[in-house]
Order: structure tokens, then C-alpha cells, then sequence
């Protein structure tokens, strides 16, 4: 990927807008406090604070790359655009009566979430393609613009287009949208041939819905940064960053907001990545916790596990299955409510529950003295010394210890009959062991043994509980690189311009034909290139090809990745071999006697990584100084301990600093505990490993 001298990350988030810019080698960053109502306000006021910490202009920002939370907010608060559907007569109620399976087997009173859309939005037309691609119904032009005329009645502002088995042939609903386009130009229009070109009409409905309605949002949010960026004197070009882990221009955003909906964490992921190269690590977890929630990913060969199909509002506490299928290419990873906004209660059981509601920015967690009552965990880890009410946000916002402890003994003290430590101590681990169990649930289903993993910590909360995760996780070796509080945002300027097109075109091995699909994985290439040449005219694109694959009669594939020469000399034995091979890895053994088949076909395109070097890493020298003691908390032996503090500044290349200890700096806190000691590494990650 071309470089800039002068590059600005920015992430909103659902409590911060973290702002980072690279320039001359040297990094500059701060944190503000999202502003919900004109997100673009934080963005001006971060931007204007790492401007004047490197002494640079904005004339002289050579690229900005940004990721958002906005679309998934806006889809989890259902406060989108007014929205239509069409789609297939005799399929109006596809995404409201979902799939056949059930998240809870065993609730009889199970409620399942609202669609987006509700029926009286949702309207049919009667052309008909099958299964092959073949059209059995023509479609009628004169009904479709009785459609929209309906439609038009109904004052909406963005239309869907979703029409069954509209991925192999696309011509029916390109027909729909220019009759929009004629009789209704200045609504946005969505169709699922575009957005979401898979098998599978409930997922690809929903996608395309839930497309069409974030994208006048999003165009809205995006127009009116490009203005006030402009009017601030910044000219170079915005890209956004995508969940699958690449960057796209600003006008691929506008029109596949879609993609946009898990761009912070992506980030995320993408930085633990650089980390993992620069230390050689193939095994790697990365473990990212912001102010509303914490997400958990696996990086294997120094590659973000991706996937095709991801949840957005999961309704049942974040249970798989409860949530929306979004059918888009995503780092594959657990996202749940655990930030160090999460508002902690005790339920009916008399059980201390955390999350997933958020105190966000707005109050914000009772120590922020802006109102907020209830406690959240951030007032949790106050009460337990882990942060300094002084220096918290570098000293921006100033803590109100006795505001935390009213809160939790209110909220959770009072009730389970305690004093405010132990309420902070029961908030603290519940929503420790709720983010070890996720990382337990995640690699389980991948087949995986964290013991053999190191986890790499970032997000403003993350270096507070990342220690006891390890704990509890039974992972040896932490690390938290430097700039972790705003570790999404370096993510996005470590990213690569990418693009990844995906198309369903069933084919069992049975009946392989080595022609059809050279030519189909050749217009993936090109369409995939196409969008990459939008954002990065010089550099070369790689492209990496991938094929979603079973045994015939399975429900689900797994994917199965190609080289360019398997892909464009396509072989039956080879694809074979290639299926066998990752499908004993994942479930023991292959099985014998039956077809195997094809679903989905992948082309990402991208231009190359970064180069990483390896660093030489230290077993550490000289003690770390120490400038002040505090008493903080331990929870392995359940007391406050007498812990050092640390300035992260001060520490050296190979300086030690054995737990407890609390290595602060000013956009988040490093808490070894007393089982662990810390190294500073010559790139200025600390690394935290068990003692002995």
C-alpha cells in the first residue's frame, strides 16, 4: 500500500473517538468523548489536538482513514431511514419468520427480534427466477411501477430490492431499481445482487435491508465530514475501513454502508495482526475492550480469522442466533457487552449482571460526574484502585471516587447485602469471567487451545483486565503495544486498500467444470480489483481466492482457500484434496463415500501488507522506577495489595517491573497483578508473563 508522510486514524466509539496521526515516524494520538448527535464534532476537536501535539497544519494531512460504530448503532437502535422492501411474491415474510432454528431450544415463551422492516413496508411483484438461473416469470414493468407508486405514497426514503435467487441472475432487480430511479430519483436504492450476492434468502434480505437502511444515514454522516474537514482546510481523500479488514473509498461506503457495521473492531484486529508479525506469532488472541463492548478474535499465521456471515443486535445477552444476519465478508470474532461503560444490576435471582446496556459518553459511568447514577465498570475498577481518579483520559476528566462507591452500593451493595469493594470486587470478576467464557465458547467452536496462545491487549479498558483474563484463560504471555488505547485507529493505518467479492454458484464435484469456474473466479478478480483501483491507482493488487465447500446434504460450509494457480487451473482432485485436508483438521476425520460440493466462490483483492520486521526481543534488565504506591485490589487472593506505580515513559528498553503494579500512561492503565511480571520490549510493547 502506498504511504503518506501525513496520515490521521480516527475510530468512533461508542463512549470515545480515538484520533491518531503518523508523521515523520512519530505517532501522536488522543481520546475525546464521542459526540452522539454530530459525530464529526469529536473528529475536528481530536484531529485539532494531534495537530498542534506534532506542530503540523491540516493543509498537510496527506490521508485520512476512518472507521465508525454509526451503522451498527443505528441498526441496534432501530433509527434508520424510512425503509421499503421489494422482493418476491410469496416471499414478504422472509425475514420476519427468519429460519427454522431456535437460540433457546428450550424457552417456550421465546421472543424473537423485531425484523427492520414491518409488513406493511414490504411489497411484492411477481417475477420469478429459479434455482439455475433460468426466469420462469417475466417481470411485468407496468406492475413494478405500481409498486413503487405505492411506495412513493408512503413518503420513504430508501428502497430494498430483494428477489429470490436474484445472485445467479441479477436482471430482475436492476429492472426494478431503474423504474426507481425514474419515478423516484432522489431515494437511495439498494439491491441484493450488489450488496450481498450469496445463497440464502433470509440472510440476503436482511443484509440488503438493513443496507438501504443505514445508507441516507451514513451518506448523510459521510457528506457532512467531507464538508467540515474541507472547511478546516484538509484536502486529501477519506477512505473508510471495512469489516472484512481492508480500507474502501468514501463513495464505496456511502454505497455499501453495510460493510461499514464492524469497521472499529476490524481495526482492531488488523493491528493485533502487526503485533503478532512483528514478535513471529502464529497463535495469537486478540482482546479488544472498549467504554461499551469487548471483542475477541483468533489470529492464526498472523491472519484475522475471517468469515461471511456475522450477528449485529443479538437480543438474548448476546446469544448466537438471537441477533441480525449480516452476509458480508467480516473478521470473524465475539463481540459482547463488556466496556468499561457496561452498567452493571442485580437481576431477580440475586445475581450481579453486566451489560449489555452502556453508560456510553453521554451520562457516562457515575465517576464521570455528568449525572450518571448507576454504576458501570469503570466505577468498578476505581473503587479497586486500578485507575487514578487524577490522571484518568491523561488528566482530561477528573474521577469522583465517592460518586463510583454511592453507585455500587446503591445499585448492588445495598441489595446483596455488601460494602461498595465488595460490590466493585463482584462487578469486576462477573464481567471478567463473562469475556473468559466467550474466549472458552470461541475457541471450542474452532477448534482451539488458548494455553498455547499469547494475547495481545488493546482498547482504553482492555490493559485493566487483560492480566486477570490470562489468569483465568490459562494463557502465559500477555502483550500491550504501545498507543493501546487507541489501538483501532493504528489498526486502520496498518490496513491495505481491499476489496472482497463474493458470488454463490452451486457446483458439486461430481459435475466440475474447470472452465465455468475460471471464468467466474476471473470476473470476481476484475470486480474486486475495480473497487481497490478506487482507492489505490499504483500499487499492485494481489488477489486471494477462496471457496465455500461440504459433503452434500450439510447445512454449512467451511471455507476453503486457494492459491492463484489452484484457482485459475482449476483441478477436481485438487479441490478435493484441499476440502479433505481443513475438514479432518476441523472435525477429526473426513467422510467417506459421499459428493462434495461447492456454494460460495471468493476473490479478495489487496494491495500488499506492510512489511513487518521482526523485532529482537529482551528478557529484561534493570528495574523499572517507581513514582508512587497504591493499594490495589488482587483479585486471585481476593484483598488490596500495596502495588508500585509505574510511568510507561519511563520504563527502558528491557526494564522489569514485577506485580503488582500498575504501568500507567494517559490513554489506559496495565494492571500485573501479583502473579505476573511486565518487560518493556524494545518497540515499546510491555510484556506481561507468569512469574517462575
Amino acid at each position: 500500500m502506498a504511504t503518506s508522510s501525513v496520515r490521521l486514524g480516527v475510530d468512533i466509539g461508542g463512549t470515545f473517538t480515538d484520533v491518531v496521526l503518523e508523521h515523520s515516524g512519530q505517532t501522536f494520538s488522543t481520546k475525546v468523548l464521542t459526540t452522539y448527535t454530530a459525530p464529526e464534532d469529536a473528529i475536528i476537536d481530536g484531529m485539532h489536538q494531534v495537530l498542534a501535539k506534532a506542530d503540523i497544519k491540516p493543509s498537510q494531512i496527506d490521508q485520512i482513514i476512518h472507521g465508525t460504530t454509526l451503522a451498527t448503532n443505528a441498526l441496534i437502535e432501530r433509527r434508520g431511514a424510512k425503509t421499503a422492501l421489494i422482493t418476491t411474491e410469496g416471499f414478504r415474510d422472509v425475514i420476519e419468520m427468519r429460519t427454522e432454528s431456535r437460540f433457546e431450544q428450550y424457552d417456550l415463551n421465546l421472543n424473537l427480534p423485531e425484523p427492520l422492516l414491518p409488513r406493511q413496508m414490504r411489497f411484492t411483484v411477481k417475477g420469478r427466477v429459479d434455482a439455475n438461473g433460468h426466469v420462469l416469470i417475466d417481470m411485468d414493468r407496468t406492475e413494478i411501477e405500481a409498486v413503487v407508486d405505492q411506495i412513493a405514497a408512503m413518503g420513504v426514503e430508501s428502497i430494498a430490492v430483494g428477489l429470490i435467487h436474484s445472485y445467479l441472475n441479477p436482471t430482475h432487480e436492476k429492472l426494478v431499481r431503474e423504474v426507481i430511479a425514474e419515478k423516484l430519483p432522489n431515494v437511495a436504492v439498494s439491491i441484493s445482487s450488489e450488496v450481498s450476492p450469496q445463497m440464502r434468502e433470509y440472510e440476503r434480505f436482511n443484509t440488503v435491508v438493513a443496507n438501504a437502511y443505514i445508507k441516507p444515514l451514513m451518506a448523510s454522516y459521510l457528506g457532512r465530514l467531507e464538508d467540515r474537514l474541507k472547511n478546516e482546510g484538509v484536502s486529501c481523500r477519506i477512505f473508510l475501513m471495512h469489516s472484512g479488514g481492508g480500507i474502501i473509498s468514501i463513495q464505496n461506503a456511502a454505497d455499501f454502508p453495510v460493510r461499514l457495521v464492524e469497521s472499529g473492531p476490524a481495526g482492531g484486529a488488523v493491528f493485533a495482526a502487526h503485533v503478532a508479525a512483528r514478535y513471529g506469532l502464529d497463535k495469537v488472541l486478540s482482546f479488544d475492550m472498549g467504554g461499551t463492548t469487548a471483542k475477541i478474535c483468533l489470529i492464526k499465521n498472523q491472519t484475522p480469522k475471517t468469515s461471511r456471515v456475522f450477528e449485529v443486535a443479538r437480543t438474548y445477552r448476546f446469544k448466537k442466533g438471537s441477533g441480525m444476519p449480516i452476509s458480508i465478508p467480516v473478521i470473524d470474532m465475539v463481540e459482547i457487552g463488556a466496556g468499561g461503560g457496561s452498567l452493571a444490576h442485580v437481576d431477580a435471582m440475586r445475581q450481579i449482571r453486566v451489560g449489555p446496556e452502556s453508560a456510553g459518553s453521554e451520562p457516562g459511568p457515575a465517576c464521570y460526574g455528568r449525572g450518571g447514577e448507576n454504576p458501570a465498570v469503570t466505577d468498578a475498577d476505581l473503587v479497586l484502585g486500578k485507575l487514578d481518579p487524577d490522571n484518568f483520559a491523561g488528566g482530561s476528566i477528573k474521577l469522583h471516587s465517592e460518586a463510583s462507591k454511592l453507585a455500587l452500593s446503591n445499585q448492588v451493595g445495598d441489595t446483596l447485602e455488601m460494602d461498595a469493594v465488595g460490590a466493585a470486587f463482584g462487578v469486576a470478576e462477573v464481567v471478567d469471567e463473562n469475556m473468559a467464557n466467550a474466549a472458552r465458547v470461541h475457541a471450542v467452536e474452532n477448534g482451539e487451545d488458548l494455553s498455547e496462545y499469547t494475547m495481545i491487549a488493546f482498547g482504553g479498558a482492555a490493559p485493566l483486565h487483560a492480566a486477570r483474563l490470562c489468569e483465568k484463560l490459562g494463557v502465559d504471555r500477555l502483550l500491550v503495544p504501545e498507543g493501546a488505547g487507541v489501538g483501532s485507529a493504528i489498526g486502520f493505518l496498518r490496513a491495505p486498500f481491499s476489496f472482497e467479492a463474493n458470488r454463490s454458484v452451486y457446483m458439486k464435484l461430481s459435475d466440475f467444470d474447470g472452465d465455468r469456474i475460471r471464468s467466474l473466479l476471473t470476473d470476481l478478480k476484475a470486480e474486486a480489483t475495480g473497487f481497490v483501483r478506487t482507492c489505490d491507482e499504483v500499487s499492485p493488487i494481489l488477489s486471494e481466492f477462496k471457496v465455500y465447500m461440504r459433503y452434500t446434504g450439510q447445512g454449512w460450509e467451511i471455507p476453503i482457500e486457494l492459491t492463484e494457480d489452484q484457482a485459475m487451473n482449476p483441478d477436481v482432485g485438487t479441490f478435493e484434496a484441499r476440502f479433505i485436508e481443513d475438514y479432518s483438521k476441523l472435525f477429526g476425520r473426513p467422510v467417506q463415500g459421499m459428493d462434495i460440493e461447492i456454494t460460495v466462490w471468493s476473490v479478495n483483492a489487496t494491495t500488499p501488507p506492510e512489511k513487518v520486521a521482526r523485532i529482537s526481543e529482551t528478557n529484561g534488565g534493570d528495574a523499572a522506577p517507581i513514582s508512587d504506591t497504591r493499594p490495589i485490589f488482587d483479585a486471585a487472593s481476593a484483598k488490596y495489595l500495596d502495588a508500585n506505580v509505574v510511568n510507561r515513559l519511563d520504563m527502558a528498553v528491557g526494564a522489569r517491573a514485577a506485580g503488582p503494579v500498575a504501568i500507567v500512561e494517559d490513554e489506559t492503565t496495565i494492571i500485573v497483578p501479583a502473579s505476573r511480571n511486565a518487560i518493556r520490549q524494545p518497540d515499546g510493547c510491555i510484556d506481561v508473563v507468569t512469574k517462575g
